[in-house]
C-alpha cells in the first residue's frame, strides 16, 4: 500500500509541479555555472547506497570548499540557491528517487555514509525502511541550518546533538510506521512550509 501511494502521489506531483521544474531549470542555467542537479551519495534501505537528487544550490566546486553540512550564510550557496533552500524547492528532484524506489515520500531522512558509519548500530534499525523526503526530524529541525550557524563548531554540534536526536525520531518512526502516520507527517510538513512562507512575507512587509 505504501509503495502504491508513493507512486501515485509522486506521479501526480510531478505533473502538477512541472511548471516549477521548468522555471527552476531556466533560472539555474541563467544565474550560475554548473549542472542543474546536485547528486550526493546517501545510504538507503538495508545499507544500499544511492545518489540523492537536489537542485544545485551551491557553487559548482562546493564539495571541495567545505564540509558535508551547510549552515547559516554559507558562502558556497548561490543567490538562487538561497531562495530554493528557503522554499524547500531544492528538494523536489527527490521525487525521482521516489519513483525509482530508492526513497519514499515519508521515511527517515537519508544520511551520508560518514555519519551512518558513526552510528552503525542505530542505522541497523532505521534502515529497515526506505528513507524519505520528509519525516519527524524534518519537522523538528526545519531550521537546522540556522541552529547550526549559532554553534562554535557546527559539525561537532551536528554529530553530538542534532544527529542523535534525528536518530531517536527516526527509530520512533520505524517502530510506529503506518499509512496514517505518513499522511499526518505529509500534512504537517505542508502546513509548516505554507506557514513559514506567510511568516517570511510578514517579516518582509514589516521591514519595507
Amino acid at each position: 500500500m505504501k509503495r502504491g501511494f508513493d507512486i501515485l502521489a509522486t506521479a501526480t506531483g510531478v505533473l502538477l509541479l512541472s511548471p516549477i521544474f521548468v522555471v527552476c531549470i531556466l533560472l539555474l542555467k541563467l544565474t550560475s555555472q554548473g549542472s542543474i542537479l546536485f547528486r550526493q551519495e546517501r545510504v538507503g534501505c538495508h545499507f544500499k547506497p544511492f545518489f540523492i537528487y537536489k537542485y544545485r544550490t551551491m557553487v559548482q566546486n562546493a564539495p571541495d570548499l567545505g564540509s558535508q553540512i551547510t549552515y547559516g550564510q554559507d558562502p558556497r550557496i548561490t543567490r538562487m540557491g538561497s531562495i530554493l533552500r528557503k522554499t524547500k524547492i531544492d528538494e523536489l528532484p527527490q521525487l525521482i528517487n521516489v519513483l525509482k524506489g530508492e526513497m519514499s515520500l515519508v521515511g527517515p531522512r537519508p544520511e551520508v555514509p560518514k555519519y551512518v558509519d558513526m552510528f552503525r548500530d542505530d542505522y541497523e534499525i532505521i534502515l529497515q525502511v526506505r528513507p524519505g523526503m520528509t519525516d519527524l526530524a524534518s519537522i523538528e529541525f526545519r531550521d537546522e541550518a540556522a541552529l547550526l550557524a549559532m554553534a562554535e563548531d557546527p559539525e561537532k554540534e551536528y554529530i553530538q546533538h542534532v544527529l542523535p536526536e534525528k536518530i531517536r525520531l527516526a527509530k520512533e518512526y520505524v517502530h510506529q510506521a503506518s499509512f496514517w502516520l505518513d499522511l499526518k507527517i505529509i500534512f504537517k510538513t505542508i502546513l509548516l512550509l505554507v506557514g513559514d512562507r506567510f511568516v517570511s512575507s510578514g517579516r518582509k512587509t514589516e521591514n519595507d
